[in-house]
């Protein structure tokens, strides 16, 4: 399974390792980096966003604050070219549990 850097610029917010699938998410353990508690709250706050959200005013409230962070996440070994954060991808994390869609 892949492993995957979360960074913000060079910094390392967090390494990511897949393990399953729940389609349309790769599953993975998340190990927080240096960077991690400058972007804890703003991951903390989104994983709380649940039910229905009509008219997405919620998702973009929470999603806009992380997307502004300019996050990548570079794969660990090979060659695929980073990712980057709500226009490649879109990880959702909750405690030591990572939830990826790319």
């Amino acid at each position: 399974m892949t492993r995957w850097q979360l960074l913000q610029g060079d910094v390392l917010v967090g390494e990511l390792s897949e393990y399953g699938c729940d389609q349309p998410f790769f599953l993975a353990r998340f190990t927080p980096g240096p960077g991690w508690e400058s972007v804890r709250p703003l991951f903390e706050a989104w994983a709380t966003c649940r039910g229905p959200d009509p008219d997405g005013l919620r998702f973009v409230a929470l999603a806009k604050p992380l997307q502004d962070l300019g996050l990548t996440l570079a794969p660990v070994e090979g060659q695929q070219t980073p990712l980057q954060l709500f226009k490649d991808c879109i990880v959702r994390i909750n405690g030591a549990e990572a939830r990826l869609r790319y």
